[in-house]
């Protein structure tokens, strides 16, 4: 699950080895990942989306500002990088800040992303832990949670109808969906059996398969 991008034209571009040069694929011109986002941009842009989102709706903000804002990725290469964030142990959010970190601008980019989405978070976790502890019993303040909580389902929510429309282009995603959803709804299996169990069978379905041969003695066509 890899987002390609193409070589710069001309030549021009981020040097051997680079993240970008790594993401480099030709016959990809519809995107392509910035060569040159300065960290101080990396930091400041998740330690927004960390400072401003609620709960399950980091995925939301998370759109919104690398693909919609900033344009780091497109649609399809969010989703790919969502995918391997939520397979991979850890948060989700801080999953993903690495990942598109890294290939801006390789592990000093990682670094940078994961403690601009984590600190906001840490701190205000630290000084409302405090808060709720002699607050617990207040009803306006549990109510206020219960709001939050609701508002970070709805955008989960909407972000989920957003992007997961490209995950149902056949019967055989609903089928995996399905199941997937039956396992650890209904049935409470653990994500890790369900991963160990559903993750390779959708491996094997979707596996690459060969183009078939070309006969040697059967003259190609021109190319036009």
């Amino acid at each position: 699950m890899s987002m390609p991008a193409p070589p710069a034209p001309d030549g021009a571009g981020a040097p051997a080895g680079s993240p970008a040069e790594r993401d480099a694929a030709p016959g990809d011109a519809s995107f392509a990942i910035p060569r040159s986002v300065p960290l101080w941009e990396i930091f400041a842009t998740f330690l927004f989306i960390g400072a401003v989102s609620f709960g399950g709706g980091v995925v939301a903000y998370l759109r919104a500002g690398l693909v919609l804002q900033k344009k780091w990725l497109d649609e399809e290469r969010f989703l790919s990088a969502l995918e391997i964030a939520q397979a991979l142990p850890g948060l989700n959010a801080t999953n993903m800040s690495i990942i598109v970190g890294d290939r801006l601008r390789g592990v000093p980019g990682a670094v940078v992303a994961f403690l601009g989405i984590t600190l906001p978070g840490a701190t205000l976790v630290m000084i409302l832990g405090v808060l709720y502890a002699s607050n617990a019993s207040n009803p306006y303040v549990n109510a206020t949670l219960v709001g939050v909580g609701a508002a970070a389902v709805g955008m989960l929510t909407a972000v989920t109808l957003q992007i997961g429309r490209k995950q149902l282009g056949s019967l055989i995603d609903i089928a995996i969906i399905v199941v997937t959803l039956v396992m650890v709804s209904v049935l409470h299996i653990s994500l890790i059996w369900v991963l160990l169990t559903v993750g390779p069978a959708a491996i094997f379905i979707y596996r690459p398969r060969k183009s078939p041969a070309l006969d040697p003695d059967e003259p190609s066509e021109p190319a036009a």
